[in-house]
């Protein structure tokens, strides 16, 4: 039998072509036939309410709603469409998903730009609407690999997790990395389900974060009921499952430290111009003030005091009457780990190289050890590349207002203290705390030596204000301490300064924008490590080469 030409559908005449999605009907089908602006809108729309999944919202059916409206989108654009078109619409809807997500999620960034208005004010728009313009890019690589795998069913759902969470892994580890807020951040908040962290890392969450959030997607679809619900039935009950796991880990507790009592000081010192040099003696009064307060309600005295990040407007290591006074402070007794910048000694002719360092001072006031900061903010702390020269040339720098930048530490150099009185201390400062298995030092450890018993985070949240950006620091920071299984020790100059537990507890915080000490207990480490903390992200990509398969194996079937 001869069939007229032109009345096979395109995907049986042209095998090349993929076969079409079958359209839904209702919501999902108004979705997907949305076209050109109406389609972007809409998809820059779903990412700006996806947002309200992220800290401090926690919202997770915000994140279910906009990755729906996205699998909607994706099924209307790609349906019978070519190798080509689906590269090219994927990577638009992405894009536009992304750029919606990031402007809601990192508004706040602006508050940075308000400290010295007149000088970077001229830059607001750059950060943000820029840095998520640019970050929005990974989302649209995201989005078109998916597209490429794209079928029926719950597949597609596969395919999705795949290119999204590859693209999120990419966002943490190009051009020095950005990780912040991270899809699977949407399930590292509550506590219970956080515990998986400790397998699978914050990675591994985003795959199941986009896995299960997708699946309601499948409701829709023009399919048998059984097909079209039992993504959404398997989702809950994998989230509750994880829940029940988390909840039973829970149940172990150790006793804290022995002989260690931890005193925070939050100074709460404005970025403005109150922070100068001139202003030097009255900032160091300040500090050791809180210091030296006496412990309330029969409380132990603090056997070790920690200050926030860039405690002083300059050089403590040059400045021996400082360090005197501060040594009166501590008593003769008291430990003290504070940020500080840090100068080496230059060659003749050369600018002294200025690191971003935590320092160990010891009561009589002498330095015993250092650690400087390996992974910089850039345009916060240094600017990038060819930009430094371009933008130094016009009279521009860096947020902080260090000639010439801070200069990183090496990334072989030490990340662990040595502290009289404490376990190994793993040091990061200020947003190196936000880096999915970047905590541990690398390599193997020296032999004999002491495996760490808590993460010190020095940090200075004060360019934010009271706004997300403290609080969604503070999540993503506590998020190592499951994943590593390790104490966080987390001081702000203002905050939220924090010790938290091993499994992700908050043990004591102090609120944003108060001057406040914090005295509290160290929790002790886990006693074996988690399998993150052994294999990092093995067990992530596992995860997302199962995506991969699902996906074709569900477009074969199609």
């Amino acid at each position: 039998m001869t069939v007229p030409a032109g009345t096979l559908p395109r995907h049986i005449a042209d095998p090349a072509m993929p076969r079409a999605v079958p359209r839904s009907s209702g919501i999902a089908g108004w979705v997907g036939a949305l076209r050109g602006w109406r389609r972007l809108g809409l998809a820059w729309m779903a990412g700006a309410i996806g947002a309200g999944a992220m800290p401090p919202y926690g919202v997770l059916p915000a994140l279910v709603l906009s990755l729906c409206v996205a699998v909607w989108l994706m099924d209307g654009a790609l349906a019978a469409r070519g190798t080509a078109a689906r590269t090219r619409l994927g990577f638009l809807i992405g894009w536009a998903w992304g750029f919606g997500y990031l402007t809601a999620g990192l508004w706040w960034l602006g508050s940075a730009f308000l400290v010295e208005a007149d000088e970077f004010l001229w830059a607001l728009p750059l950060g943000v609407i820029g840095l998520p313009f640019g970050l929005g890019l990974f989302y649209g690589a995201g989005f078109s690999v998916a597209g490429l795998l794209w079928g029926r069913g719950p597949a597609r759902l596969a395919a999705f997790a795949f290119g999204l969470a590859g693209a999120e892994w990419l966002r943490g580890h190009v051009l020095t990395g950005f990780p912040w807020n991270t899809l699977g951040m949407a399930l590292g908040q509550n506590l219970w389900v956080m515990q998986a962290a400790a397998f699978i890392g914050l990675y591994g969450l985003t795959v199941l974060a986009v896995l299960l959030c997708t699946a309601p997607a499948t409701l829709a679809d023009p399919a048998t009921i059984r097909s079209r619900v039992s993504p959404t039935v398997a989702a809950c009950l994998v989230l509750a499952g994880l829940a029940y796991a988390g909840a039973e880990r829970l149940h172990a507790t150790d006793a804290p430290v022995a002989g260690v009592r931890l005193r925070l000081v939050q100074p709460n010192l404005p970025q403005d111009a109150k922070f100068r040099p001139e202003n030097r003696d009255d900032i160091v009064d300040r500090y050791i003030e809180l210091s030296e307060r006496p412990a309330t309600g029969g409380e132990p005295e603090p056997t070790h005091i920690v200050w926030p990040e860039s405690a002083f407007p300059f050089l403590i290591q040059r400045d021996p009457d400082a360090r005197a006074r501060i040594a009166a402070g501590l008593q003769g007794k008291r430990i003290l780990l504070t940020g500080a910048a840090r100068a080496d000694e230059p060659l003749p002719g050369e600018r002294p190289r200025i690191t971003n360092a935590i320092m160990v001072i010891e009561p009589d006031g002498t330095i015993t050890d250092t650690y400087d900061k390996v992974h910089l903010v850039p345009f916060g702390e240094y600017l990038p590349g060819v930009l430094d020269g371009l933008l130094r040339a016009v009279g521009l720098r860096q947020f902080v207002a260090v000639p010439g930048g801070f200069t990183a530490g090496s990334p072989t150099s030490q990340r662990m203290l040595t502290v009289p009185g404490l376990p190994p201390v793993v040091a990061t400062i200020c947003y190196e705390a936000i880096f999915p298995g970047a905590i541990r030092p690398a390599g193997p450890p020296a032999e004999g030596a002491k495996p760490p018993g808590l993460i010190l985070n020095v940090t200075n949240d004060g360019w934010f204000g009271d706004t997300p950006g403290p609080r969604q620091h503070l999540a993503q920071a506590r998020m190592r301490a499951v994943e590593e299984g390790l104490p966080l020790v987390r001081d702000a100059n203002t905050g939220i300064s924090a010790v938290i537990d091993p499994h992700g507890r908050i043990v004591a915080e102090t609120p944003v924008g108060e001057e406040t000490i914090l005295d509290t207990d160290l929790p002790s480490p886990l006693r074996e490590m988690p399998p993150y903390a052994r294999y990092g992200d093995g067990v992530f990509a596992v995860m997302l080469m199962a995506c991969f398969g699902g996906a074709l194996a569900g477009r074969r079937a199609a």
